[in-house]
């Protein structure tokens, strides 16, 4: 599925199911706390800290599904196109890094 036909996705359930968005400064308190979620399992099962027993059945995949539903509500939002936002960074990134990446030594 496309960022763009995500979005629109999103934006479906929000109306169907949400009622409405929550505000965007709301919604960046969620996104914060998701981020929160996704940092506590990467430190813990890729990481130096231990891994609790009651962290061990929690799914990295459903918590960076939760970050993406979140960005996905806050472009809807506030009318960002984040197809177009994302394949002009990515096209940035690719005239940008391509060289830079591959002259760093620290990745040999």
């Amino acid at each position: 599925m496309s960022i763009k036909k995500s979005q629109q996705v999103v934006d479906k359930w929000i109306n169907d199911h949400g009622v409405r968005y929550f505000n965007e400064l709301t919604n960046m308190a969620q996104l914060t706390e998701e981020v929160g979620e996704v940092a506590r399992i990467i430190a813990r099962r890729y990481g130096e800290q231990s891994e609790k027993e009651s962290d061990k059945n929690k799914d990295l995949g459903e918590e960076l599904a939760d970050v993406l539903f979140v960005v996905l509500c806050l472009a809807n939002q506030t009318g960002v196109d984040l197809q177009d936002a994302f394949d002009k960074k990515l096209d940035i990134k690719t005239k940008r890094d391509h060289d830079r990446h591959h002259k760093n030594d620290k990745l040999k």
